[in-house]
């Protein structure tokens, strides 16, 4: 009993100060996820000592075995963390159909494809250079890859332009943005776990790869053959609970497979955007959303050790690692608009810089497996955070230096969820 009441405890103050300091950061125009993490760091063990250990802060207040309730916080923290990002790549998945990635266009595709291939490429390089192995090389580099478009979407939707062409080649890019970057994830995280053969990780890559391409167009093909019949199991079982059966058992094969649980999960969205009832049940899932993944943003900032961002260098890794990750998207957009009017391809290269919560599940995985030491898992918390708030105001220093037609001021806007997925995704 008393360990479950330091849980209950642990859980209040990490949910508390994760929606608190959510409402905080978008109250001052920020995404929730930045007070969500900053709140982390702040009441971690590496700071104010809030939650994380037992014995410090409010959970001096309870006795006893204090070895067990630090093994059963851990537990616990870990749980509700990797529940949380399984249900926000559910999520993004909802969003993600195989029609759209098939959809988008040749400009988009070139943004999505080059906007992932040279900040991998620059990142790699970087710490390949620096000395760190290849294995945290390639983590950090992946953790580079793929770009939180919410954000920018968001500030286009304020700004009036979310149906421009630039607006259009940016979403659209982020669905292939998407879907390549977790295949990356997917390959990195099983070379990861192999012999330091070629031919090993080759393999294991090839059956990341398989198993992604087959789920995402199996479960696509029957979610709209069999829509019908699967409106029968929906009516008995209820529409949350075919989606949570759906992205527990993908996100649990995936394990089984060697991969990260959020594949299956991302996957297992992506096939049930197919069926009619897409909509519905992104809406069915919003309470569970809104529960569980604030946890992983305040536990992945519990984990960022402080002390370890004063060692010698790492201040000035994190300036190079985030100038490469801003850098890495601006080539890839501007070599893929060539040929557009500079303002279009400003648009497009800053909209695909914010990494934001895709940055930080990435180097959460490295971290927890223990291939990313603490100084580097600082360094691309800094790079997430840091890239997702120079994004709105540079956005809007472009409009106002190049004012685009028919932009005004955010007052009376349809909602931003008004704009239909197809318009979104077709260029």
């Amino acid at each position: 009993m008393q360990a479950l009441t330091t849980i209950l405890l642990d859980l209040f103050v990490l949910y508390t100060a994760a929606r608190l300091a959510g409402m905080v950061a978008a109250r001052l125009g920020q995404p929730a996820v930045i007070g969500e993490l900053l709140a982390g760091v702040v009441i971690g063990p590496h700071a104010l000592g809030l939650t994380g250990h037992p014995g410090r802060g409010l959970l001096d207040l309870f006795g006893g075995d204090r070895a067990a309730a630090e093994h059963a916080l851990e537990l616990t923290h870990e749980t509700v963390a990797e529940l949380g990002v399984i249900i926000l790549l559910f999520t993004v998945g909802l969003e993600t159909r195989v029609t759209d990635v098939l959809r988008v266009g040749v400009r988009a595709a070139l943004v999505g494809v080059l906007g992932i291939v040279f900040p991998f490429a620059f990142g790699f390089a970087l710490m390949a250079a620096l000395g760190h192995p290849r294995v945290e090389a390639a983590f950090v580099a992946t953790a580079l890859v793929a770009t939180s478009v919410g954000i920018t979407a968001r500030v286009l939707h304020e700004l009036g332009v979310l149906r421009s062409d630039e607006a259009r080649i940016i979403l659209g890019a982020a669905v292939i943005d998407d879907v390549l970057g977790l295949i990356l994830l997917a390959v990195v995280t099983s070379a990861a776990q192999a012999t330091a053969s070629p031919l090993a990780i080759a393999l294991v890559s090839l059956q990341a790869m398989a198993f992604v391409v087959f789920v995402g167009w199996a479960g696509s093909h029957v979610t709209r053959r069999y829509s019908a019949r699967l409106d029968v199991v929906r009516r008995h079982l209820g529409l949350l609970s075919v989606g949570l059966i759906a992205m527990l058992g993908l996100a649990a094969l995936a394990g089984v497979i060697g991969l990260a649980g959020i594949i299956g999960a991302f996957l297992a969205g992506m096939v049930l955007a197919e069926s009619r009832e897409r909509e519905e049940l992104a809406e069915t899932v919003r309470p569970v959303y809104e529960f569980l993944v604030p946890f992983f943003f305040v536990v992945t900032g519990t984990r960022v050790t402080l002390s370890a961002l004063g060692e010698p260098g790492t201040l000035a890794l994190a300036a190079v690692i985030s100038a490469i990750a801003v850098a890495g998207k601006l080539i890839g957009a501007g070599a893929a608009t060539w040929g557009l009017p500079l303002p279009k391809v400003l648009v497009v290269g800053v909209g695909m810089v914010p990494r934001g919560e895709v940055g930080l599940i990435v180097a959460g995985i490295g971290h927890s497996a223990g291939i990313i030491p603490d100084n580097v898992f600082a360094v691309v918390v800094v790079m997430s955070v840091v890239t997702t708030l120079i994004v709105p105001p540079a956005l809007a220093l472009i409009y106002r230096r190049w004012p685009a037609p028919g932009a005004a001021s955010a007052v009376t806007r349809e909602p931003l969820d008004a704009l239909p997925v197809e318009e979104e995704a077709a260029l």
